[in-house]
């Protein structure tokens, strides 16, 4: 691992990501990584054996949950000032680490979203009914919370003091979009950064059917809300 002004600990959530996990560590830059912590979710095709070959810290995580896995990684960093989320699919690209990185150690972000909507992006690595269920949470986060975002993507960075305070708890689909609006909620400053996406090595668990992804917008949406009105309520003073 590199000399960064900055600790940087990167969380990767995996299940069954033998096919891409390798190209993940292998792009991850160096120089700007302080620990790499694989939290794997029952994986049954040598996922765990491969990421530990590569040098990450690997934690089993039997419990079921996107959240659950990023939480997992989150309570084990050793001392970070910055927490990277990526995904083990290689649908983001890990070289374009720096660009979640600069906001926060210029002191310009809090929080930064790597954007998956820029022109590098592949046509068509988004399905359409993802796409469909992503605009309408941005849409509707920016009615609520005023944030401007395009993207919910997965590839994201906070500083870690800001992570302890939003005190994260979500442990399903709800992880998505807990950070972003705790964080508007706290008025931390959230950035969005254009980055490539690139269509998935493997099926994905969520966005490969449609099934799937109508359950994690549904989710998505309700907690948008939920969390609005939770906010209203704790503003709202009580009747003498």
């Amino acid at each position: 691992m590199g000399h960064y002004p900055v600790r940087v600990s990167i969380v990767i959530p995996t299940h069954n990501e033998a096919q891409s996990i390798g190209r993940v560590l292998a792009d991850l830059p160096g120089d700007l990584v302080t620990e790499v912590l694989v939290v794997d979710s029952n994986s049954s095709d040598g996922t765990p054996g491969i990421a530990s070959n590569m040098g990450a810290r690997v934690l089993p995580e039997p419990r079921r949950g996107y959240g659950q896995a990023c939480l997992t990684g989150l309570a084990n960093t050793n001392s970070p000032d910055i927490v990277v989320f990526l995904d083990g699919d290689y649908s983001d690209r890990p070289a374009e680490l720096p660009l979640l990185l600069a906001p926060i150690v210029e002191g310009r972000a809090d929080i930064t979203i790597g954007s998956r909507l820029g022109t590098q992006s592949t046509h068509g690595a988004m399905p359409w009914h993802a796409a469909l269920g992503n605009r309408l949470a941005v849409s509707l986060i920016r009615l609520l919370y005023g944030v401007r975002l395009t993207d919910l993507g997965p590839f994201r960075a906070a500083r870690a003091d800001v992570l302890r305070q939003l005190a994260l708890e979500e442990t399903t689909y709800g992880w998505a979009v807990e950070i972003i609006l705790k964080g508007a909620i706290r008025r931390f400053r959230i950035v969005e950064v254009p980055v490539s996406y690139h269509p998935r090595i493997g099926k994905s668990k969520i966005s490969g059917t449609v099934k799937g992804t109508i359950g994690a917008a549904w989710f998505i949406l309700s907690r948008i809300v939920s969390y609005y009105f939770r906010r209203r309520g704790a503003r709202t003073p009580r009747p003498a």
